[in-house]
């Protein structure tokens, strides 16, 4: 996985590419998945949600250029196998996910790999943020969104890099905006199609 689908497409961050040769992606699958855990492609997690092809997990990963020091927000958790890679790149992580039971198997995927240590999953609507934890150095949301929620911006450190689909339903641009100085900054690396971003500030 590592060596075809990210280096060979140009992932280059070489803590990222540890991190995701780290954590065995097959513990965050349905067990009738882990056959094909790390198929490059997204995988049904229940719920109507699945779990992200590796490339994109380290696209997104990658875009937040963290050092391992930071504090990160991460909208929408899923399995929690996100939270894990940014886990091991950052100080402290806070994951939400909107869908109590999703959430529950994220606990449980991170606790039985180790991976919670630095990492709180909280249930909840993720597209208003989470202003208990704020500001963040990092955010990354794993839904499309129809816009930019505003709250994420307000919540996020300057300088801070905000990652996040936004566009239609069924298609997204991939948008990584950067704060510095108060300016934002934005550049789109890859079109993609993630579930909708459901909440106040995402799809109704």
């Amino acid at each position: 996985m590592v060596d075809t689908q990210l280096r060979r497409r140009g992932i280059g961050d070489e803590r990222v590419l540890a991190a995701m040769l780290e954590i065995p992606r097959e513990e965050f699958v349905p067990l009738e998945s882990r056959l094909v855990a790390y198929q490059d492609a997204p995988i049904p997690i229940g719920e109507g949600q699945t779990i992200s092809q590796p490339y994109m997990t380290a696209l997104m990963a990658e875009s937040l250029e963290l050092r391992g020091t930071e504090s990160v927000l991460e909208v929408g958790a899923g399995c929690g196998y996100a939270a894990a890679v940014l886990g091991a790149l950052a100080a402290r992580v806070t994951t939400l996910e909107i869908l109590p039971r999703l959430a529950q198997q994220a606990r449980d995927n991170l606790r039985r790999t180790v991976r919670d240590g630095n990492v709180q999953v909280v249930a909840g609507d993720g597209s208003g943020g989470y202003a208990e934890a704020a500001p963040y150095d990092a955010i990354s949301v794993a839904a499309g969104a129809p816009e930019i929620p505003a709250a994420l911006l307000e919540q996020l450190n300057d300088p801070g890099i905000l990652v996040i689909p936004v566009g239609a339903l069924d298609d997204q641009e991939l948008r990584v905006l950067t704060m510095r100085g108060g300016h934002v900054e934005s550049r789109v690396p890859t079109l993609c199609r993630f579930v909708p971003l459901r909440g106040g500030e995402g799809w109704q």
